[in-house]
């Protein structure tokens, strides 16, 4: 992801909210060998496959893949394409038009709803059923989310993320905060808990006065307490929000996947926002003007954020900053007694306009099997949707001496939920991308979000 907005995926089928998903457990199903199908399955791939994917931090992996089905399909060859989040996006749904898109390209879950409606992707059913393929192999809930309302599969799954803590170790320190403080924290959206006293104590002006202190000056802030992940996070808030709103029994929509109704009316959605906007009106963290646009990793690695709240796809790049020593810290326990993380999990789909379809899907089989996922896992960058690609992860991790449980927390205890699926995706991001941004900018108050909720609605009317 670059997770600008994977940023990478809610609750999956209703009964997928709060799902507990197995670490270590592993089905003992056949997964597609290198040549993209089951052991004792025929056929191989042929001629040249083009994949786009969108996180650099990956591309070395998945070429690796792409060697190993080389080798098993010799007269296939791979050719793997990487573009910026933005970039990205407007390349495939350009090059649909054009005729230019992508064999086979990383999708996303806020994307994939429009472009089976639009007749963009091919169904795997046929050929996966055809080649014994598995599709229980997955961590629960992930192969689910890839079905479409009309019965038919779209995706295998490559990977999932959750929410955690980023903290700079030193301004933890300087601050009289030991990092087991950071464990415990709790929130709420009236006083903020003892995660907002935490994210005010961190807070320093050009002066050294602390937010807590008298005498702080928010007009002139050197360090911040708490980042903004590059804007308001409009209407998923995957890194901005959502973790603090996820804890107070709000649900994005009715139903999830293929809900028909949104909730942005709720009362716990605005009380969640209004105190994010408290925070920015305090001085704890920085205005949306500011970091609309902007990393707030880079930001945090220059010195100026003590924490942010980020993706794990992201934890390579958060211990990298030079002269940082990096901690990670769990989302803080909200009113429902738990901590809550978006779950977001993506696939690898094939284009209708694809001439060489058969050998496309055979690559989407290979992505999606443990040979390379294992693969993926070892290199340490994302966790893979195979149990045995997430234990390989967190083991690469570790040897890089980062210990990713306070990501893998949310999977163990079963706190969280998935990206909001549903039609119209891209028209509830213009209506409540602005809607969010007003709010958070003072220019409006939190119960104006109820009549953009109105017209979020109004799409499934009828």
């Amino acid at each position: 992801m670059s997770g600008i907005t994977r940023k990478k995926a809610g609750a999956a089928i209703a009964a997928f909210a709060a799902i507990a998903l197995s670490l270590t457990a592993c089905s003992g199903e056949a997964t597609p060998s290198a040549s993209g199908s089951a052991a004792g399955a025929g056929g191989k791939a042929t001629g040249e496959i083009s994949y786009w994917l969108w996180d650099n931090n990956q591309k070395p992996a998945y070429q690796q893949c792409a060697d190993a089905f080389h080798a098993a399909n010799p007269d296939a060859t791979v050719k793997i394409t990487q573009y910026a989040w933005d970039d990205y996006w407007s390349g495939v749904t350009n090059g649909f038009v054009a005729g230019t898109a992508p064999d086979v390209f990383t999708n996303h879950l806020s994307k994939y709803p429009e472009f089976v409606t639009q007749g963009q992707l091919v169904p795997l059913d046929d050929q996966l059923a055809a080649d014994g393929v598995k599709t229980d192999i997955y961590q629960k809930g992930l192969a689910d989310l890839w079905v479409g309302q009309d019965g038919k599969r779209y995706g295998l799954p490559k990977d999932f993320d959750t929410v955690a803590v980023f903290y700079n170790k030193k301004l933890i320190a300087d601050a009289g905060v030991k990092d087991a403080d950071l464990q415990n924290l709790t929130w709420n959206p009236t006083d903020g808990g003892t995660y907002e006293k935490l994210i005010a104590h961190l807070t320093v002006d050009a002066n050294g006065k602390r937010g807590d202190e008298a005498g702080f000056d928010k007009t002139k802030v050197k360090v911040y307490g708490l980042g903004l992940d590059g804007g308001s996070g409009g209407g998923n808030g995957q890194t901005q929000w959502s973790m603090y709103s996820g804890t107070t029994g709000w649900t994005f929509t009715d139903v999830n996947p293929w809900g028909k109704h949104y909730n942005y009316d709720k009362p716990e959605f605005q009380g969640t926002i209004a105190w994010m906007r408290s925070l920015i009106e305090k001085g704890y963290a920085p205005t949306i003007e500011a970091v609309t646009g902007q990393s707030s990793a880079d930001i945090y690695g220059a010195g100026k954020y003590a924490m942010i709240t980020n993706g794990s796809w992201m934890i390579n790049q958060m211990f990298s900053y030079k002269g940082i020593q990096t901690g990670v810290a769990p989302t803080p326990v909200g009113p429902s007694g738990k901590r809550s993380s978006m779950y977001n999990g993506l696939a690898d789909s094939v284009w209708t306009g694809s001439k060489n379809q058969a050998s496309a899907i055979k690559w989407v089989e290979f992505l999606g099997s443990a040979a390379c996922q294992d693969i993926v896992g070892k290199a340490g960058a994302v966790f893979p949707a195979i149990p045995s690609g997430t234990d390989l992860a967190q083991e690469a991790f570790k040897a890089k001496g980062v210990d990713v449980t306070n990501f893998l927390v949310h999977v163990k205890d079963g706190t969280t939920f998935l990206f909001p699926i549903t039609d119209h995706a891209s028209q509830v991001t213009n209506i409540m991308q602005p809607a969010v941004d007003a709010v958070m900018t003072g220019k409006a108050k939190a119960d104006s979000l109820t009549a953009a909720n109105d017209q979020v609605n109004q799409l499934f009317a009828g």
